[in-house]
């Protein structure tokens, strides 16, 4: 059974991580200083001069309503940088910009979108809080919050929490995570059950560690790990017995079974290191694991009305539904790294039968002129041909046909991030339990299914033509009559009902959230 992402996670627009206790704010009210927030226990790294705030709203002409929000939202956080630190923007910049209508913004406010751009294509970066172009960045993005905050009906309350300010120890996030309001986070709402069982784990000590297993253990087999297995496994209520003996019993199987499907595994009943190493993953990292991911979810957009294909990158499938109908699920391979993002969502346009692979410049300079360097008819072997020079670099193309890496068809959703659906030559991928292979686009196991699903409103299409345009060999763009909205996510914790998932970590997302989230 495949692992489903809570689809009604998708009802609830932005919300911001208000705190419980705060008391209703009027849009005048102006936000003390925090002197709580040092730079020992902020979030971010990076702290603003008071005096760049004020420089900011006299040259940008603020309204006093728009000032005195800004001026707020820093002194709740006592001046710290909210979108940048020291590495480049935060997770929360690249959630917000998926978020924000900027089609009304001005020229020079689109230009931040460019910025952003920039910034989230470096693979490292050193920012400086004098920098007076990342300071403009910060402010711009505030301004951007607080006017979306004004066409959204948002509370001031929520503004000034929508990116975290301060690290706490988990336990304490946790009792303030519970208290949240269900109304103003209901996507948040559907995690709390879980997230009291894990903080009461946390609570108690959390589990004991099972011993290595050299080789794998199945059914009707004995050994003396299996008596703490059960004992892990009763605690978190995959088992239902009390069974205690050192037996692979049936009762077992079904409990490694539900436990491998839950974390992502094939259920094919065996218990081994790949097992043991989840099972052993402490209550506290759990814990923290939930947190961070309810943080993410307070970032969702609106469901659509209508179709909506949802990707859930850690879990490495994606979802199709049709209001509240599912239609389909598909196994999907990610990339191998995805520094940039951990949500953004687009709109599917356009269908491209037979494709060119336009190779990016980074695949050009890393691996495609070494290889020529190293064989001169490495062009000729792979299909490949220059089309151009740009920038110092020679423009590469790889040929429609069998053995272009985007196979026979892929599927735009015009982004930021240039990342698409495709067709892939290496269908074996879809056998392994991690399927994070590909350069950055995302590579699907049925792309006819996708092909007949996103053309199903243009009749001319029929599966004989959908199926003689994919072996043309000759590209063809195909507009798709009401194009479909497409969600990438990044939950590595996540419900369906009653049942709770957890993922891999696959981009060192939540590493990097933790580290600034806990002390």
């Amino acid at each position: 059974m495949k692992r489903l992402l809570l689809i009604t996670l998708f009802a609830y627009i932005l919300q911001g991580c208000s705190s419980p206790s705060a008391p209703a704010t009027s849009d005048a009210h102006i936000s003390p200083v925090n002197t709580g927030i040092t730079r020992e226990n902020a979030y971010n790294d990076l702290f603003l001069d008071s005096s760049a705030i004020a420089a900011f709203i006299t040259a940008e002409k603020l309204d006093d309503t728009t000032a005195n929000r800004l001026r707020s939202f820093y002194n709740a956080r006592n001046f710290e940088f909210a979108w940048l630190d020291s590495r480049g923007p935060v997770e929360q910049a690249a959630a917000f910009r998926s978020l924000y209508n900027y089609s009304k913004d001005s020229t020079s406010n689109r230009a931040l979108d460019k910025r952003l751009n920039a910034l989230m294509d470096e693979d490292s970066l050193s920012i400086s809080a004098g920098d007076k172009e990342m300071v403009k960045t910060e402010l711009q993005l505030t301004w951007r919050l607080i006017n979306y905050f004004r066409e959204t009906g948002g509370s001031i309350d929520q503004l000034e929490h929508m990116v975290p300010a301060q690290r706490y120890p988990a336990m304490a996030l946790a009792d303030s995570m519970l208290k949240t309001d269900d109304k103003v986070f209901p996507a948040v709402a559907a995690m709390k059950a879980p997230l009291k069982a894990y903080r009461e784990y946390a609570g108690k000590g959390g589990w004991v560690q099972i011993p290595d297993i050299k080789k794998g253990l199945k059914k009707g087999q004995s050994s003396p790990e299996i008596i703490a297995v059960k004992k892990r496994l009763s605690l978190t209520g995959e088992l239902k017995n009390n069974d205690s003996s050192a037996v692979f019993t049936d009762e077992l199987e079904t409990a490694i079974n539900a436990f491998r499907n839950s974390n992502g595994y094939t259920q094919n009943g065996v218990l081994n290191d790949t097992v043991v190493k989840a099972l052993n993953v402490p209550a506290e990292e759990r814990l923290q694991q939930l947190l961070v991911n309810m943080e993410r979810m307070k970032w969702m957009p609106v469901k659509p009305q209508g179709k909506l294909i949802l990707v859930n990158i850690p879990a490495f499938v994606l979802h199709v539904t049709d209001g509240d109908k599912r239609l389909f699920d598909m196994d999907i391979v990610v990339g191998k790294e995805g520094h940039s993002t951990t949500m953004f969502s687009g709109m599917l346009n356009q269908v491209v039968f037979s494709p060119y692979w336009n190779i990016p410049r980074s695949i050009v300079r890393k691996e495609i002129l070494p290889a020529i360097q190293r064989n001169k008819k490495y062009l000729a072997s792979k299909h490949m041909e220059v089309t151009g020079e740009a920038n110092g670099l020679p423009v590469i193309r790889q040929l429609p046909g069998q053995h272009n890496a985007l196979g026979k068809v892929k599927f735009l959703f015009p982004n930021s991030y240039n990342i698409y659906f495709h067709d892939t030559p290496e269908k074996g991928l879809f056998e392994r339990d991690n399927r994070a292979y590909s350069h950055g686009c995302i590579r699907l196991k049925d792309p006819v299914k996708m092909a007949q699903f996103v053309l199903e409103d243009s009749p001319q299409w029929t599966n004989e033509k959908i199926d003689s345009a994919m072996n043309s060999g000759k590209e063809k763009f195909v507009a798709v009559k009401n194009p479909v909205p497409v969600i990438i996510t990044y939950f590595t914790a996540w419900t369906n009902g009653d049942k709770l998932y957890f993922a891999s970590d696959v981009y060192g997302h939540d590493a990097v959230f933790k580290e600034k989230l806990f002390k």
